[in-house]
């Protein structure tokens, strides 16, 4: 049996248990829970669905890309995005700065969203007054460092509010930003 925790990260928590030398909100200030570990995670910047496990084999289970577990995200992107940005970012993008190119195995999926039902951040998302928003839902089964910022950054849409909102089949359900649920799954002997 192994402890799992799905916690909603609130925008500005660093995805660790201790204070990093700059500060800020850790896991520990919302998680009173001992010897449980985050199964990959989210950057400070980013929002929504971190699980948390006691147990290593479920931690690679869920975080480790050959096991292509899928993760998707709510991201509202700055400007009015088109077919031709979603077909790129679809067929993969080159990512600047040591990423190389995305999807060469695992394609994204990436659809057009409406406003997704998330409550207001805090702090608000800046709104520019002349220029319009657009959400994405996009899922991923790789992961590298702020792939989604560097995709969206890559078509010339960059990324406002980054929300994850399930990992396999688990989901926030309704826990609100800073909550968790704990529950305990049977790992196969």
């Amino acid at each position: 049996m192994a402890k799992l925790i799905v916690f909603n990260k609130p925008w500005g928590v660093i995805c660790q248990f201790r204070t990093p030398q700059e500060g800020g909100e850790t896991l520990a200030d919302y998680i009173p829970i001992r010897e449980i570990y985050p199964a990959g995670r989210l950057d400070k910047d980013s929002e929504g669905l971190v699980l948390l496990t006691d147990s290593g084999a479920l931690q690679a289970r869920i975080s480790q890309p050959d096991n292509k577990m899928p993760k998707s995200y709510w991201v509202q992107v700055e400007g009015d995005i088109h077919e031709s940005a979603l077909l790129n970012l679809r067929a993969g993008v080159q990512l600047r700065e040591k990423g190389g190119k995305t999807w060469t195995s695992l394609p994204a999926k990436v659809a057009r969203l409406s406003s997704p039902p998330l409550q207001e951040r805090i702090p608000p998302v800046r709104k520019r007054r002349h220029i319009p928003t657009s959400w994405l839902n996009i899922t991923l089964k790789e992961g590298k460092n702020r792939q989604i910022r560097r995709m969206t950054a890559a078509t010339g849409f960059p990324s406002l509010r980054i929300y994850r909102y399930q990992i396999g089949h688990w989901t926030l359900d309704d826990l609100g930003a800073g909550e968790f649920r704990q529950t305990t799954i049977h790992l196969p002997e």
